[in-house]
């Protein structure tokens, strides 16, 4: 069987090659393909964020435009260029491998083999007798986390002056960091790779809990209110895990692998967005591939799923609660596939509405953003990764304005003390993907735009462009000697709300921003791809964050 498959992919290289593509590749096709692609792209190639790539869909087409297609990357979405870390022959591999892909054998979550990947690191009460208090900063409401994606780890740091605490290894990707809002001097990261890691905040160098392999390509991550459970989303195998929050000891799995989609079809799905919510005693997560959001009880017998509320869209993932009155009753779910935020309601375990954010706009909210504006009452947006627009919606869950941006983006963020909504261009390409569109809450329209220059930063009015303020930016350049045009994204309120902290995610640093005016503070350096940052006590107030 095995030399077969060797024959008909040698013969198939040499169909489609046609000598196009000198030289071989050394790389691990399919590690390669779990690594990067993927998380976009699904397990068995069919499609999320990403196309879907299974043979039926792409076996036909031609094969040196899908190899440029991984080289170069498409403008205008989530595919980033590959070129750094593959060569022609890498990709000429890739193309031959997704062409003719026999599919995968389902993976099926379970308890015996999640508890197998547990880990206690450190005696916790021994930590807590031994610290009382935090000792690295004044509270551990003050810590900062930054996810270093490409070095797998996780950085502290003290949010009220910069400083970088402790460094630790948190597995590939660290993707998602929350706390335990009942006892904040815990906090927890999930890795792309599957792995959890608890974390006590308040021990010199914040240290590690414990550890527990959830599975091997992971998501979303949520703390139940009452501090006691922290549940995780799983890709692969598909389905969530809830543990102990004070142990990481696993619980309960609630596997995905035999799920019917909106299509009526049977199938497994992943689990995307994992959600708290201080409404009742709920956790929710979505089924990426099937188009439902379960919830859980955790305060009932072996934690039933109470609610099942299917159709709400194709391709679910991120999403986030509503503020203001009857706070987190309300989960905004977004939904990739069909381009609408639904709108699931925990008090009636149902979907309410579907807000529908435009053809093609691949809704992508991130932390989201809920605030009260003097005309509508409280308002809702949501960042667009294909298109350059922020969607904001009122509480009858009609879009109230559409505001243009320069490129599609990944996250979208405020705070109570902000005049703005901060929408990042990260996906905009490289001529946009360096620029922060400040939107002012009350007149929903651009205020100012915050662009990272390769030797200066400004701060400029979208009406007049009269440069506001101005700093000096340090240039950067990558291996070959590039210079780097700042690719910024994700903008996190601290210390205090005073700044708002801008992630610059290939120039290896963090901009400090004055959260009143968008001014430049200062810069934070030294940092390895820093994408995702999570100031403790922003989120202490924000329902499922």
């Amino acid at each position: 069987m095995r030399l077969n498959k060797l024959v008909m992919s040698v013969a198939a290289l040499a169909v489609v090659s046609s000598g196009l593509f000198a030289g071989t590749s050394n790389m691990n096709v399919e590690k390669m393909f779990e690594k990067e692609c993927q998380g976009c792209h699904g397990p068995n190639h069919e499609g999320g964020v990403g196309a879907d790539l299974r043979p039926d869909k792409i076996a036909k087409k031609n094969a040196y435009t899908l190899v440029q297609t991984i080289l170069n990357g498409r403008p205008g979405t989530a595919m980033p260029p590959f070129s750094e870390k593959m060569n022609k022959a890498d990709a000429q591999k890739m193309v031959d491998y997704l062409q003719h892909f026999k599919g995968k054998k389902i993976q099926v979550l379970t308890l015996d083999a999640v508890k197998k990947g547990w880990k206690k690191l450190n005696d916790r009460n021994a930590l807590l007798k031994k610290y009382p208090h935090a000792v690295d900063v004044k509270h551990v409401t003050d810590i900062c986390f930054v996810t270093e994606r490409d070095a797998a780890r996780v950085v502290f740091l003290d949010g009220t002056t910069g400083k970088l605490l402790s460094r630790h290894p948190a597995g590939f990707a660290v993707h998602v960091t929350v706390t335990n809002k009942r006892q904040p001097r815990y906090a927890y990261s999930i890795s792309r790779s599957g792995l959890v890691t608890m974390f006590d905040l308040a021990s010199h160098g914040q240290q590690k809990i414990a550890q527990v392999q959830v599975g091997s390509d992971s998501r979303g991550l949520a703390v139940s209110p009452d501090g006691k459970y922290l549940m995780a989303g799983n890709y692969v195998p598909g389905g969530a895990v809830l543990m102990d929050a004070m142990t990481l000891e696993p619980l309960k799995v609630y596997p995905t692998s035999s799920v019917i989609n909106m299509d009526g079809d049977i199938g497994s799905s992943r689990v995307a967005g994992v959600y708290d919510t201080p409404y009742g005693p709920y956790i929710a997560f979505a089924l990426k591939d099937a188009g439902h959001v379960y919830i859980v009880d955790y305060s009932k017998p072996n934690y039933p799923i109470v609610g099942d509320i299917p159709n709400i869209g194709k391709i679910l993932h991120d999403g986030f609660e509503n503020e203001g009155k009857e706070i987190g009753r309300y989960l905004m779910q977004a939904s990739q596939g069909s381009d609408v935020m639904g709108i699931v309601d925990f008090k009636t375990k149902s979907l309410v509405a579907k807000v529908y954010t435009g053809p093609g706009s691949k809704p992508h909210p991130g932390q989201g953003s809920s605030w009260y504006n003097d005309r509508y009452g409280q308002l809702f947006a949501t960042n667009s990764m294909n298109v350059g627009m922020a969607v904001i919606w009122d509480s009858n869950w009609d879009v109230v304005a559409k505001v243009r941006t320069a490129g599609g983006g990944l996250f979208i963020g405020t705070s109570e003390h902000t005049p703005f909504i901060w929408s990042d261009c990260v996906l905009g390409g490289p001529s946009n993907w360096n620029k922060m569109y400040l939107i002012n809450k009350q007149t929903l329209e651009t205020d100012r735009i915050i662009t990272v220059g390769t030797k200066r930063g400004t701060v400029t009015d979208p009406v007049t462009h009269k440069v506001l303020y101005s700093w000096r930016v340090p240039t950067v350049k990558n291996k070959k000697g590039q210079v780097v045009i700042p690719r910024i994204l994700h903008a996190e309120p601290a210390n205090h709300g005073h700044w708002t902290m801008i992630s610059e995610w290939n120039a290896g640093r963090i901009g400090i921003y004055e959260a009143k005016t968008g001014k430049f503070v200062k810069y934070i350096e030294g940092l390895t791809t820093p994408t995702f940052t999570y100031s403790i006590e922003h989120r202490q107030s924000i329902p499922g964050a």
